[in-house]
């Protein structure tokens, strides 16, 4: 006490005596007061348990388990905005596992928030005609196997994958990659499904094989693009997710670099000639396009340059960098074996798209409008329509560019990722709808989530995954699905599309007609 005496001069202890500390309260008074005191001290004790209970309720409720499966509606986007999901993954040498308690359902999103879809989603209904009237049976899934790499089941959620066999590098594992991140984003809204998925270049259920009376039902497989000719469902091609053999990332990555590439020219001080890049080797149409190269003989208003991947991986792709490729006024796409995902890369560098009559389609090209997103090109006339339309793209360079601009705007909302998910929900959801069966696991198919599959990988695989990881499911919900497409709609659509093609071609013969005079 030598301390408290010395700091606080006259200090003095009461002790156990009441009448030291409160010489002027009576022992009556000085009860009131200790009984007043302990109601005072029990309210705001009170008080300070309820704010720490509401504090531990509060925190519980923005677990991300707790959140999942027992939102507040008042609170949703709130919710949302606090969601993230995140990789965990074992000890490096243990088998990776998927969450015990990985949520497959989750709180409704903001109501407010839906849209109508693009155009290009009025075709998911006619993708889907050929089993409209008959429904989807298993054992027509079934007959699917021989066409497919694998199959892919969800059930309550949960995505289930058989294999088959091996496709071409890593695009079966991107392609499911992208459906588990479909599976996150809409948490608890995709259904119950069971399909069958194709990964190479041409279609391969093909019409003519399910025509005449005694034939069966053709069986519904899934596929990066189809043509007049075959029934695959189109979907959208791995790349969305990453190409790790040539380095190229995410869709959404590779978009912003592009589009931060095509600003460093302007379009006016692009060079004023037809580019084009690739393996000339994959078709006929790419190696009759190398006839159009410069020579001593010709200048077709073209430059082509061969793509040597494996070079290019030796040297760490240096020069193949698609951001560094919005440099000349014109780009060129051609079809490979069979569509080609550099479509999209093209048509975002915003040079005007001279495209080479294609004869297949993935899931948006359908909507593309000639002269308005791109310029078409005859397959039996490349080098004189390139060479027309290089022409009339430096006599009219306001068309020319707007023609570019449009078809990269194409790009940037069409195929924002968001719209590519929607595709995907309401694809699957319509193909659902259709099956006449209860999906159930098949005995040798396996559990997939992003722990089994990003946990495993290194190096780039492992670094594209987690660029292209859903972090937090939408706030907002998918689009609106417009109506599907009646046929009269379809045929007008296409002959539109035909005549503004035999247009242009009309104004390149009358151009060659000009010069032979």
């Amino acid at each position: 006490m030598a301390e408290h005496s010395k700091g606080f001069r006259g200090f003095r202890p009461c002790g156990y005596r009441i009448s030291a500390c409160f010489p002027n309260v009576g022992l009556g008074r000085f009860k009131g007061l200790v009984s007043t005191t302990f109601i005072f001290f029990t309210i705001i004790l009170i008080a300070a348990l309820v704010n720490i209970w509401t504090d531990i309720n509060v925190i519980q409720d923005y677990s991300i388990f707790q959140l999942i499966s027992a939102p507040s509606r008042n609170n949703t986007k709130r919710h949302h905005e606090r969601i993230e999901f995140s990789l965990n993954c074992s000890e490096p040498g243990s088998p990776q596992k998927c969450l015990e308690t990985y949520p497959t359902s989750s709180f409704e999103p903001d109501e407010s928030s839906s849209k109508t879809c693009p155009d290009y989603f009025r075709w998911i209904q006619e993708d889907l005609k050929q089993w409209k009237s008959s429904g989807i049976t298993e054992e027509m899934i079934e007959r699917g196997k021989p066409f497919a790499h694998f199959r892919l089941v969800v059930v309550e959620g949960k995505a289930y994958v058989e294999k088959y066999r091996k496709p071409y590098q890593t695009r079966d594992v991107f392609t499911i990659w992208g459906i588990l991140q479909l599976l996150r984003l809409y948490l608890g809204k995709v259904p119950d499904l069971d399909l069958m998925f194709n990964c190479e270049d041409k279609p391969v259920i093909l019409k003519r094989d399910y025509q005449g009376p005694n034939v069966t039902s053709p069986p519904p497989v899934f596929h990066y693009c189809a043509d007049k000719d075959s029934l695959d469902i189109v979907f959208p091609d791995w790349t969305f997710w990453g190409w790790a053999e040539v380095n190229i990332m995410p869709w959404e990555n590779m978009l912003s670099a592009i589009k931060k590439g095509r600003q460093r020219t302007k379009w006016e001080d692009r060079v004023p000639y037809a580019y084009w890049r690739g393996n000339p080797s994959l078709s006929v149409g790419r190696k009759e396009l190398l006839k159009c190269n410069l020579s001593n003989n010709h200048d077709w208003n073209v430059r082509i340059y061969r793509q040597d991947w494996r070079k290019q991986s030796k040297e760490g792709f240096k020069n193949s960098k698609l951001e560094d490729q919005c440099t000349h006024r014109y780009k060129i796409y051609i079809e490979g074996r069979a569509w080609s995902v550099s479509e999209k890369y093209i048509l975002a560098c915003d040079s005007m798209t001279l495209v080479v009559k294609p004869k297949y389609y993935d899931f948006f090209s359908r909507s593309m409008v000639p002269l308005h997103h791109y310029w078409p090109i005859r397959s039996n006339s490349i080098c004189k329509d390139v060479k027309f339309a290089v022409e009339w793209g430096n006599n009219h360079t306001e068309k020319a560019r707007a023609i570019g601009k449009a078809g990269s705007k194409l790009m940037e909302e069409f195929l924002a990722m968001k719209n590519v998910y929607d595709y995907m929900f309401h694809l699957l959801k319509e193909y659902a709808k259709i099956l006449k069966y209860k999906p159930k696991i098949p005995p040798n198919a396996k559990l997939v989530c992003e722990e089994t599959m990003a946990c495993s990988e290194e190096g780039l695989v492992k670094k594209l995954m987690e660029q292209s990881m859903v972090k937090s499911p939408s706030h907002k919900l998918p689009c609106s699905l417009p109506p599907q497409y009646e046929p009269h709609h379809i045929q007008s659509l296409l002959a539109t599309n035909e005549d503004i093609t035999r247009q242009v071609e009309t104004w390149g013969d009358e151009y060659w007609r000009q010069q032979r005079k």
